[in-house]
């Protein structure tokens, strides 16, 4: 049997056991690992064996494709940015030899909500600059996570908790939650500045929590301070309220000075 033959028989069990519902985790651990070493005795790059070569590509892709998904199930965030920065090698450099995979807008998708639900923007639209007006308008993968990106902007968050119900794909949920959380925690901080106090009802409708309770274990998280009363407290009595800025006496002495300074010109 050749070295591909072997990776081939591995990436068959492989893709059975990823095709389980519910998946072995164990067991697609132990096969990955496997394949991540027989990948290395192959041939990445082209070479005069052109067909071998492709076959080869196109393996490795596969392999990699499963392995993204296993860290996202796994929730090892480390393995998916590793995986997921090799797989667009093969999606953007090599496209043209391999040809493109039925998988790859749903995982391009799934890397863009990753980025946004750890809230690194820049990184977020320089992905987006590698695809087509179209793709990122038209795609089932990509629009959902666009307009995720201009909820945030607009401050819609209620779309983006409804957006949970919706993902493109099961696998986006575990980063969808974490947007959901990055999102809360933006509620929160708006909460702080903008209110005194809030009730714990109050509370639970901004942050689309459930319960009394989802919001007192958020509130302890965020150290509020909650009275007797069921009211959070966002005032510091220990700190002297700012003195009122005397705004008409400032504009008045503005004005004064602005027309001495046309008597001296």
């Amino acid at each position: 049997m050749s070295q591909l033959q072997g990776v081939e028989t591995l990436f068959k069990e492989l893709n059975t056991e990823w095709s389980k519902k519910p998946q072995n985790l164990k067991k697609c651990g132990q096969l990955l690992d496997q394949l991540k070493v027989a990948l290395t005795k192959l041939a990445f790059l082209p070479t005069k064996d052109v067909t071998s070569t492709k076959a080869e590509m196109v393996l490795s892709r596969n392999v990699l494709e499963i392995a993204v998904e296993y860290s996202v199930a796994t929730k090892d965030i480390p393995a998916f940015e590793r995986y997921m920065s090799q797989l667009k090698c093969y999606y953007y450099d090599y496209k043209k030899q391999i040809g493109e995979s039925e998988n790859m807008f749903k995982l391009l998708g799934l890397n863009l909500l990753y980025l946004l639900s750890v809230n690194r923007v820049s990184e977020f639209h320089t992905e987006l600059e590698l695809l087509s007006a179209e793709i990122i308008h038209t795609n089932k993968y990509i629009g959902p996570v666009l307009a995720l990106e201009q909820y945030i902007m607009e401050g819609r968050y209620n779309k983006i908790f409804q957006a949970k119900s919706s993902v493109p794909s099961e696998i986006y949920c575990y980063f969808m939650d974490i947007l959901l959380c990055t999102v809360r925690d933006e509620i929160a901080g708006c909460i702080e500045k903008a209110y005194d106090k809030i009730s714990v009802q109050d509370a639970a409708k901004r942050l689309n929590l459930k319960t009394v309770e989802e919001v007192k274990n958020f509130g302890v998280k965020r150290n509020w301070q909650l009275d007797a009363g069921g009211v959070y407290n966002f005032v510091d009595k220990s700190v002297k309220p700012k003195e009122v800025l005397p705004s008409v006496e400032l504009a008045e002495q503005a004005i004064f000075y602005a027309r001495e300074l046309e008597m001296i010109v």
